[in-house]
């Protein structure tokens, strides 16, 4: 059986490597995916404690944080295509909301 620390390094390189999509990229939809490689590390890690732990609990909120992560996901695309087709290009140095 593999360890839980073993697990929970992968969370966390998974983790790292999310945070620095969303801090270093310009573009919408890969910062979206870097926030949804976010939320996947962390159901991993609920999901390598609830086995630890031999609970069920962890898994159930692992559902809750996918269903949310789906309608997050789901809103996003709905906004970037909007976003898009007014202002024509996806670089979040260059969309500026507030001027049309």
């Amino acid at each position: 059986m593999i360890p839980t620390s073993h697990y929970l390094f992968l969370s966390l390189g998974l983790f790292t490597v999310g945070v620095i999509g969303v801090v270093t990229r310009r573009n919408v939809i890969i910062i979206l995916m870097s926030i949804e490689l976010m939320l996947n590390a962390v159901n991993l890690s609920f999901v390598a404690f609830s086995a630890e732990l031999h609970a069920l609990s962890g898994n159930i909120f692992v559902f809750f944080v996918m269903v949310v992560a789906a309608a997050e996901a789901a809103v996003g695309l709905a906004i970037i295509i909007e976003v898009f087709r007014t202002r024509d290009t996806l670089n979040v140095d260059k969309v500026n909301l507030l001027k049309l």
